[in-house]
């Protein structure tokens, strides 16, 4: 009995570093593009802000400027509201999960739709093999991009949402951090194909 515990320990150390060490994920993405609108996806002017619904300032700032940073990667070049000829709107929703499957909100946005598909977060447990199931914070960045001089009921050009759930110990609990991947994941193969989900491993 003594030796078998001892040899779960050894083999269980190994798995337990690379936990720490490996950014949780993978990114769940789903986007949706707009047929009419897709030859003007990847140009022009565009101006980035939070989504109506959802809060500004500092704790949505990382994920607006990962966004913008993504976005002029893509070949948009960023301008104010009245120059753009599309608006990126940016929303984000955070919660965490306990052990025993409680959600609470984290003081970072509101839930809701990213647009006019709608979203929802799923949950998940991250299990600490030093100790029992850890709490995890799961994170959505939704973004959509619309036409700025189309009519409030006009189509989206381009609508996604990313997702991840991180313990506190993984490297994408900082928020940083986090805005980088999600953007990153959300952008990857811009602008993807409608209505199909795929998993980003998180880096």
């Amino acid at each position: 009995m003594r030796r078998s515990a001892f040899l779960l320990a050894v083999l269980a150390a190994p798995l337990a570093l690379a936990a720490c060490a490996t950014p949780q994920g993978p990114i769940e993405v789903t986007r949706f593009v707009d047929p009419a609108g897709a030859a003007r996806l990847g140009q022009g002017k565009v101006f980035v802000e939070s989504a109506p619904g959802s809060i500004d300032g500092l704790e949505a700032a990382p994920y607006k400027a990962a966004v913008a940073a993504e976005l002029t990667r893509l070949g948009y070049r960023e301008s104010d509201r009245a120059g753009a000829g599309q608006i990126a709107q940016v929303r984000i929703d955070r919660f965490t999960q306990g052990p025993v499957g409680r959600r609470s909100p984290v003081s970072v946005g509101v839930g809701g739709s990213a647009g006019s598909y709608g979203s929802g977060v799923g949950l998940g447990v991250g299990i600490n093999l030093g100790g029992g199931p850890r709490p995890t914070t799961g994170t959505q960045l939704g973004v959509t991009l619309r036409d700025a001089r189309a009519a409030a009921a006009a189509p989206n050009l381009w609508e996604g949402r990313a997702d991840i759930r991180t313990t506190d110990k993984s490297p994408l609990a900082d928020r940083n951090a986090n805005a980088q991947a999600l953007a990153a994941a959300l952008f990857r193969d811009f602008p993807g194909r409608s209505g199909e989900t795929v998993q980003v491993r998180a880096e």
